[in-house]
């Protein structure tokens, strides 16, 4: 079985169309490409990696698309589509001839309107996602885990995931709100979780690795290792660690496991749940 990095982005650095990428955060206000990730992969005994956008355009798509064409490790890519658009059926419809493009993702974290997802044109787009066998990645901040339960139970036959835990406040040591949302939503089966991104929710430069332990009980807990998969969320990873350091927090969580259980947390999940090829 792949041992599998369910998400990371590459981008060409472009200070206007990437202005999230703030001065606090400047170690990463340059370029990731394969060329960069490929030998930290091979270190951490890592096979292989799902690209997810970073920039909500279809000339993102073009750029990850290729990437992957051309990097055998590249597993699969989570594009953007406009989900409200009225042709969103033909823009699925095109995005199905190509093998490596897995599902989409839209920034719901950053939308003015935090139930976007329970909008009947947003939720028109995501009705179509099956039809051509595409997953969908939730990306969103704790105060709008209280919508997914309507956005996900209204879809019982699609496959979503939640990103980077839904972002909960590490650094701050805020968990019981979003533990019970959390375990609200985790008994949705069509739904799975990212172990991913928890590093950029710690204090950047004093977290410890026992900050992640009640986050990670409540996940396991909530969803099973059957739906858990890990995502190093590099290089954004890297304003607080690098690739190592972030995964090995993990590694020492996930060692009290099976083998099965995690065989499946390090890529039998990600295998499954985004089609990948061995």
């Amino acid at each position: 079985m792949l041992k599998v990095d369910s998400h990371q982005h590459f981008w060409i650095f472009d200070p206007v169309r990437d202005s999230w990428i703030n001065d606090e955060m400047r170690v990463i206000q340059h370029d990731f490409l394969p060329q960069d990730l490929g030998a930290v992969l091979t270190e951490n005994g890592v096979d292989g990696c799902v690209a997810v956008q970073a920039d909500q355009t279809e000339a993102q798509n073009d750029f990850l698309l290729g990437l992957a064409r051309d990097n055998d490790f590249i597993k699969g890519v989570v594009g953007w589509v406009d989900l409200r658009a009225d042709n969103i059926s033909e823009r699925l419809a095109y995005y199905s001839q190509f093998n490596l493009m897995k599902g989409f993702r839209h920034v719901l974290q950053g939308e003015e309107d935090r139930a976007l997802m329970l909008k009947s044109a947003f939720r028109n787009g995501i009705g179509e996602l099956k039809k051509h066998g595409f997953t969908y990645d939730i990306l969103i901040f704790p105060d709008q885990l209280q919508y997914v339960s309507a956005f996900v139970g209204g879809f019982p036959d699609q496959k979503f995931v939640i990103d980077h835990l839904a972002k909960p406040y590490i650094k701050d040591q805020k968990i019981d709100d979003w533990a019970k949302e959390i375990r609200a939503v985790a008994k949705y089966e069509n739904l799975y979780c990212k172990v991913s991104g928890m590093i950029t929710e710690a204090d950047w430069k004093n977290w410890k690795a026992e900050d992640f332990t009640p986050y990670l009980d409540v996940v396991f807990e909530a969803f099973g290792a059957d739906r858990l998969m890990f995502g190093s969320d590099w290089p954004v990873c890297k304003v607080a660690a690098d690739y190592t350091a972030m995964k090995d927090i993990v590694e020492q969580y996930v060692s009290k496991l099976s083998a099965n259980e995690q065989t499946a947390f390090w890529g039998g999940n990600a295998t499954h749940f985004y089609n990948l090829k061995q």
